[in-house]
């Protein structure tokens, strides 16, 4: 059986091949800003003060601060625009409208970007109490975690509720 064949029979798990694979296009992005973010805002900037606002908690010593708070938060914005395009265009190449599938892409996000902003604080405290690693480990674990739940989560939403195939 051919390769072409195996793809064409087993569709639903060549996608999530695909979907995972082709996730790390927005992960790269998400390390790479994490890793500016933290360059820039933390150790250029010390913008370390504590941050707090409505959920958001990033007023342990060990969390960054503000500028943890704003590196994650540019690091999730970049990671989600590039993933919608590379899911519906190459992944699950898809013929919903670009309206459409953009609102509900957006509702999706913005789920996933309060989450990857609220656990990122509680994630580097504990790398760095528990395991003494430094800003830059604990940020690229947090991203790891951060990764793992937004495959979870939105993969069956993209490929039954926002980017299905007609």
């Amino acid at each position: 059986m051919s390769f072409k064949t195996w793809t064409e029979e087993h569709q639903g798990i060549w996608e999530f091949i695909k979907f995972n694979i082709l996730s790390n296009v927005s992960t790269i992005s998400r390390f790479v800003f994490t890793w500016i973010g933290t360059a820039i805002f933390i150790n250029a900037m010390q913008m370390t003060q504590p941050f707090q606002f409505l959920i958001f908690n990033y007023t342990e010593p060990s969390s960054n601060g503000l500028g943890g708070f704003v590196t994650f938060l540019i690091a999730e914005v970049v990671a989600q625009v590039v993933n919608f395009f590379v899911q519906m265009k190459w992944v699950f190449k898809s013929d919903a409208s670009f309206k459409d599938a953009a609102w509900k892409y957006a509702i999706l996000a913005v789920v996933i970007v309060v989450v990857n902003l609220i656990l990122p604080g509680y994630v580097m405290s504990f790398c760095q109490t528990t395991f003494g690693w430094d800003a830059g480990l604990s940020g690229t674990v947090a991203s790891v975690v951060n990764t793992l739940l937004a495959v979870i989560v939105s993969f069956p939403l993209l490929k039954f509720w926002i980017m299905p195939s007609k």
